[in-house]
Order: C-alpha cells, then sequence, then structure tokens
C-alpha cells in the first residue's frame, strides 16, 4: 500500500500547530533552517511557541522571525549570541531560556526520538548547570523569575556525571536537500548537524525538501533519516524567496 505523505501547501503542513505548541527546529544558525515552514508559522501567527533549536537565528531571519514577532514563550538551545532582540526579550522577562551544552541538547532530542527517556554526561558536571539556579527567565525588576533546578548527579568511573532528559516535542520542523514521498530524507554536508535529532524528536514532523522523488530513487546507504520519523513532506518550489540560504557572518578577504 502506497503511503503519500506530500504536502503541497506549507500553510496546509502547519495549520495544527496550536498556540502554546512545542517544536523541535533542525538547522545549525542559518544553514539547514527550514525557512518556509518558519515563514508559514509567522503567517498562522500561533503564539506562546515552546522551541527547541541549537540557535534562534538572526534579527531578520529564521526563527528570529517568531521570535520578532513574539510568537516564542521559550527556547531551548545551546546558542543565543547572533540575535540582539532575543538578548532584549530576556533580560526584561519576555523569554524563558534554558541554556543546554550544545552535545547534551542534541543526544536529548536523539534520545527523546530513540525511545530513552533520559542519560548520565560528564558535561556541565561541577558547573552552574549541575548546582542549578541559571536565571530561566528574569521578573520585570530584574529579579529572577524562574531559575534551573539542581540536576542529579551520579559518579562513574571516578567521575561526577548529570543526570540528563531526553526532550520530545509536539512537533518538529527540518530542512532536507532530498526527499521521497514516503518521507525518507537525506541532508546535504553541514545541513544535517541538527536536523536528524530534532526530526526524531517530534511527534509530528514535518519536512521542507528542496528535491522529491519518488520511491526508490535514494538508496539505502543514502537515507539519513528514514521515514518512520517523518509524518509530512513539503516540496520546496525553486526560488521561493522563503528557502534563500543566507550567510550568517560573511567573511571576504580584503585586497592589499
Amino acid at each position: 500500500m502506497s503511503v503519500d505523505k506530500v504536502v503541497a501547501d506549507p500553510a496546509a503542513a502547519v495549520a495544527d500547530v496550536a498556540a502554546g505548541a512545542s517544536l523541535a527546529v533542525g538547522g545549525f544558525g542559518l544553514c539547514g533552517i527550514p525557512g518556509v515552514l518558519i515563514h508559514a508559522l509567522l503567517e498562522r501567527g500561533a503564539g506562546g511557541l515552546r522551541v527547541v533549536s541549537n540557535n534562534c537565528g538572526v534579527d531578520d531571519w529564521g526563527l528570529g522571525l517568531l521570535l520578532r514577532a513574539g510568537l516564542i514563550a521559550r527556547m531551548t538551545s545551546s546558542y543565543v549570541g547572533e540575535n540582539k532582540e532575543f538578548a532584549r526579550q530576556y533580560l526584561h522577562g519576555e523569554l524563558e531560556v534554558e541554556l543546554v551544552p550544545q552535545g547534551t541538547l542534541a543526544e536529548r532530542l536523539r534520545a527523546g526520538g530513540s525511545g530513552i527517556p533520559a542519560f548520565y554526561t560528564p558535561a556541565g558536571a561541577g558547573t552552574w548547570i549541575a548546582e542549578g539556579g541559571l536565571p530561566w527567565r528574569y521578573g520585570a525588576d530584574g529579579s529572577v523569575a524562574v531559575a534551573s533546578p539542581p540536576k542529579e548527579t551520579r559518579v562513574f568511573d571516578g567521575r561526577d556525571h548529570l543526570l540528563e532528559h531526553g526532550i520530545t516535542t509536539d512537533f518538529a520542523l527540518v530542512r532536507a536537500a532530498v526527499g521521497d514521498r514516503h518521507g525518507n530524507l537525506r541532508f546535504h554536508s553541514s545541513a544535517r548537524s541538527f536536523n536528524p535529532p530534532a526530526a526524531m524528536a517530534g511527534r509530528i514532523t514535518i519536512a521542507e525538501v528542496e528535491e522529491l522523488v519518488e520511491p526508490g530513487e535514494l538508496g539505502p546507504d543514502d537515507i539519513h533519516l528514514p521515514g518512520i520519523f517523518v509524518q509530512r513532506v513539503v516540496p520546496v518550489e525553486p526560488g521561493d524567496p522563503r528557502a534563500e540560504k543566507r550567510v550568517e557572518r560573511r567573511t571576504v578577504r580584503v585586497e592589499a
């Protein structure tokens, strides 16, 4: 029996993302971000979103668009240094932020998608992350309204390890270079980064694909993420400005 997961309209693909939903979003910086789906969410306007992503884009692109529109209530990220609006909202108590070591964040997403509820890692042991008290959200007066809890610690081979919980979300948004109608995906180079673990973590995963192929055209060794993790596939139209691949920090050589 054929299973065709293609949804031609990005707006229809995200139509059931309700206010307050949790989202895992793939990409690293501006590389491999699901720009078409992010714009569809922006147009939908559902707020109070709880987003898990390595970072929050920049002020005028990627997840930064949702942030600027006031649609994100909470971010779980490992890096937030490229977005001034992010810093402003966080410091003014408008945004809750959980900072997670980058490798830990990747593993929490992968673990959640693999059905692993928690795991131990040495990352963060002996730091403020372990002790708790990190400001997750500030009050309007600058006080700490919500602080991180202390983490359970256990010793393995004489070294402290922290208990970290796997992450699952209501939805996941990812971008792939190639995908077929069954949801099997292949990513290009560094765009692979956080996309596979984010896709695994979502209960409903929506993948925008630059090239849509028929089932069987992707060989087994060419598939980076099997279709079992993907529920909807959205083809990216050639030339769609929402799918633009921007460079986060452009560096050029200055001729002497």
